[in-house]
């Protein structure tokens, strides 16, 4: 499979000399099969992007999951142009957030007095799809899904094809435990050997101590959960909204040594907004 990020912000967009190297868009990711399908996860103001090179690359068919519906992961729909052409179908997972479907989710975004176009407006065939809910598959991938750390019906995802693995934790405090969170060792079981996994890492330790319950994870939670569930590759995502990149480029160099001191082979890196990979 093939995993590209085109927004790893958090919270909201922000631009910036200072934010250049791992950009400012919030969270999108896209997960190409190698059958071929095209998986888009969260359509955060980084799905804008995507959208121009889906167009690039005459891509008209794809999926789209979402991990929850707060701003900094829905905002860019209204801007993903493939759906103002007819030759685009796209199919939605179809499911509640508090009290109301996906579709109603999108219409409250896109509806006067908040923007001009509606979702009717589009031409594309937009499909609401219940059956990509729980665990599915979409091509040659395999997905799971599993309750994360934070709002009601905020999920993470895992994606397995070929013997490969890759795990996708945004919005999930490690430290304190929602409504709906699981117990610790479900999220180091889901985790277990995962070729990559793209982790909340919102705070530093000092930060998380007055953010406690915001519903994201502080760095040393990540590191531990990656070194119980044994990963490949840990990368930093939902990247805090003031943090420059000297500051991310410092936190990589503590994690790494982290990892070093325990005498493990994970690999760590902070996700750039143009982060690409293949598994």
């Amino acid at each position: 499979m093939r995993i590209k990020c085109w927004g790893s912000r958090g919270s909201i967009s922000v631009s910036g000399k200072e934010f250049v190297e791992y950009g400012g868009d919030t969270t999108c990711i896209e997960v190409q099969a190698a059958s071929g399908e095209i998986v888009i996860i969260d359509a955060g103001t980084g799905i804008r992007r995507l959208g121009k090179s889906l167009l690039e690359r005459q891509e008209k068919d794809f999926y789209l999951l979402l991990t929850h519906t707060h701003w900094d992961h829905i905002l860019g729909i209204a801007f993903f142009r493939p759906l103002l052409r007819k030759e685009t179908r796209m199919r939605v997972q179809d499911r509640m957030f508090a009290g109301i479907n996906t579709k109603a989710v999108f219409d409250e975004v896109m509806k006067d007095p908040f923007f001009p176009v509606r979702m009717e407006d589009f031409q594309a065939d937009i499909q609401f799809d219940k059956s990509l809910n729980g665990s599915f598959s979409i091509g040659s991938l395999d997905i799971e899904s599993i309750p994360t750390s934070h709002s009601e019906g905020s999920l993470g995802y895992k994606f397995t094809e070929n013997g490969k693995t890759f795990v996708f934790l945004t919005d999930h405090e490690l430290g304190f435990a929602h409504d709906q969170s699981r117990p610790r060792q479900e999220y180091i079981d889901f985790c277990a050997k995962a070729d990559l996994l793209l982790h909340d890492a919102e705070y530093t330790a000092e930060e998380y101590g007055c953010r406690t319950g915001w519903g994201h994870s502080s760095i040393p939670d990540v590191l531990d959960l990656a070194l119980e569930a044994d990963v490949g590759q840990l990368g930093l995502i939902h990247l805090n909204q003031d943090r420059t990149d000297a500051q991310m480029d410092s936190i990589v160099s503590d994690c790494r040594r982290f990892f070093k001191d325990k005498n493990v082979a994970t690999k760590c890196f902070a996700v750039s907004f143009n982060f690409e990979t293949s598994l």
